[in-house]
């Protein structure tokens, strides 16, 4: 039974997600607000396809046995009961923050996660703009958690309802709210994320908790006086289904080879934030 379990949340999860994404849609067409367009829709379905087909093929090959394989060393062993639930949604948070966070800050991972940052547009579909090569790497966040006593199902299970939260935050519907801007990644929160302002760049990397952002220093209140921009600083000349995918891995390939620094040097290029380019050589222009 604990095998379905994610299964159902997902399945009972999924209309009520899309009568929410309805429901805005209709209230941002009465109100004037063009918050949709079918260009930009369709690629988050056509994205959040890919990511779902790949992780259901890595989940039974490679996710649970990975994760199992871990559990089985593990160092603790946990009596099941709210503790352990309150434990593992903290744990689990703060692993996503840390994958979120390495997204952002080395090139080689952002190029996946840029997919999720190439909507020009913000709302609930845009939840569903999913890193399409992510659950390649994201069982490497998640197995120390299984080291630490949390049973693989339970990890995944704890994956799926963050996700759903993380997935409602993406509106430009729902103002601040209140005291819970101190506790949750709130949709004002979320939008700094998805900003391309310069003042926003790389801020709120949480899924659920806010203050992950606040501990580690990543945290931006959303500003009246500076609206957000959507988007990416670099506006893509196309927007094609390959393109969305795979235009910044084009763009790192093509920097790493059209360098003519040292290897060590130009690895930089991989392993550095995106935009980083080595410092030039006082000696280049003697």
């Amino acid at each position: 039974m604990e095998a379905f379990r994610e299964q159902a949340v997902l399945l009972v999860s999924a209309p009520l997600i899309l009568l929410a994404i309805l429901l805005e849609l209709g209230l941002t067409h009465f109100r004037g607000i063009k918050a949709y367009s079918w260009r930009e829709t369709l690629t988050n379905g056509y994205l959040a396809l890919l990511n779902g087909s790949l992780d259901l093929l890595l989940r039974a090959a490679v996710v649970l046995p990975v994760l199992l394989f871990c559990w089985k060393q593990r160092w603790f062993d946990w009596e099941k009961g709210w503790v352990y639930w309150l434990a593992l949604f903290l744990i689990e948070d703060l692993a996503y923050y840390l994958l979120h966070f390495v997204d952002h800050h080395c090139r080689v991972f952002w190029a996946v996660h840029v997919t999720h940052h190439s909507s020009p547009e913000f709302n609930l579909s845009t939840g569903f703009r999913s890193s399409v090569f992510q659950p390649v790497y994201r069982t490497l966040y998640f197995a120390p958690i299984a080291l630490l006593g949390f049973e693989p199902l339970d990890i995944l299970l704890m994956y799926a309802v963050t996700q759903i939260y993380g997935s409602l935050i993406h509106t430009q519907q729902i103002g601040r709210l209140g005291w819970l801007e101190h506790v949750l990644v709130t949709p004002s929160h979320h939008r700094v994320h998805h900003a391309s302002n310069p003042k926003y760049l790389d801020k709120n990397m949480g899924m659920c908790l806010i203050f992950w952002d606040k501990l580690f220093g990543t945290f931006e209140a959303e500003d009246p006086a500076e609206p957000v921009r959507f988007g990416l600083t670099k506006e893509l000349p196309c927007r094609g289904p390959m393109e969305i995918v795979f235009h910044e891995w084009r763009d790192l390939w093509r920097d790493f080879r059209s360098s003519k620094l040292p290897l060590r040097q130009r690895l930089g290029y991989w392993y550095r934030g995106p935009g980083w380019k080595p410092e030039p050589n006082p000696k280049d222009s003697l």
